[in-house]
């Protein structure tokens, strides 16, 4: 190894371990502030217990609508040539570029100021300051990320797989259901454990949306915004612990079951 290649070595190397040391400073300054106790305490109250739940419970809807529709709106892009693809690519990515802050007025407009969103508030969908809004502010932000890893994981399978099953009897939907559904099983999985991640830790559109009304729209990430805002320091970083366990979580399965997915 040369002197050049060496230096290059030892310069990529120590920059990674400086990033590595300061996202270990970031969460175990969290994670030290308080004692185990006061900790367990706080994560047994009955307002973290209520974002716990409203943070699952959205979060799964909105994982599940993601998961729904970027299917095949992802196989259509990965397989198809259409009028106007290259522009309508750009506009489904649009939500990755935009702030959450960004959507979430948008959606605000939409839902509580257009016909259409007073049609459904009369139909008794009503998404401003309630939970149905955290929902739709999970969906809008994250369904673009779902979409590039769906799509990169069809466009990573060979369309021969369901053409030999068609010339087995199988129909177009028939073979896509069987053949290249199943071999994308490991990108849904990556995809949809990731962008629930994202779902359970959304603030900015949610906070637009749905409002931060405890009790009613607490989220996880809403709740440890009200804590900390009015200095109750034990049950934000309770809120932030978990939001933690759960990113580290869904990270090692991405890891292990998105190896094969590429997001660009």
């Amino acid at each position: 190894m040369s002197i050049k290649d060496s230096t290059l070595k030892i310069v990529t190397i120590s920059i990674t371990l400086l990033l590595t040391l300061f996202i270990i400073s970031l969460v175990t300054c969290i994670v030290t502030q308080t004692n185990l106790h006061i900790l367990l305490t706080s994560i047994a109250s009955r307002e973290i217990r209520f974002a716990i739940k409203l943070s699952l419970l959205t979060s799964v809807i909105s994982t599940l609508m993601c998961i729904m529709v970027s299917i095949p709106a992802s196989y259509a892009l990965a397989r198809y040539n259409f009028p106007g693809k290259t522009l309508i690519n750009t506009i489904v990515d649009l939500p990755l570029a935009l702030p959450p802050l960004v959507a979430g007025v948008g959606l605000l407009l939409l839902f509580g100021t257009t016909t259409f969103g007073n049609w459904l508030a009369g139909a008794g969908l009503e998404f401003v300051f309630t939970p149905l809004g955290i929902i739709i502010a999970q969906f809008a932000v994250n369904i673009s990320f779902m979409l590039r890893i769906m799509r990169s994981t069809f466009e990573g399978i060979s369309p021969r797989y369901e053409y030999v099953a068609q010339t087995l009897g199988c129909t177009p939907m028939q073979a896509f259901l069987r053949t290249t559904l199943p071999m994308s099983k490991n990108g849904l999985l990556a995809g949809g454990v990731i962008t629930w991640s994202k779902g359970i830790g959304e603030f900015g559109a949610a906070l637009m949306v749905a409002g931060a009304t405890r009790m009613k729209t607490e989220t996880l990430p809403i709740s440890l915004y009200l804590n900390m805002s009015c200095g109750d320091l034990d049950l934000a970083i309770a809120a932030a612990t978990i939001l933690i366990i759960i990113s580290i979580v869904s990270l090692y399965i991405f890891e292990r079951r998105g190896g094969i997915v590429h997001l660009y």
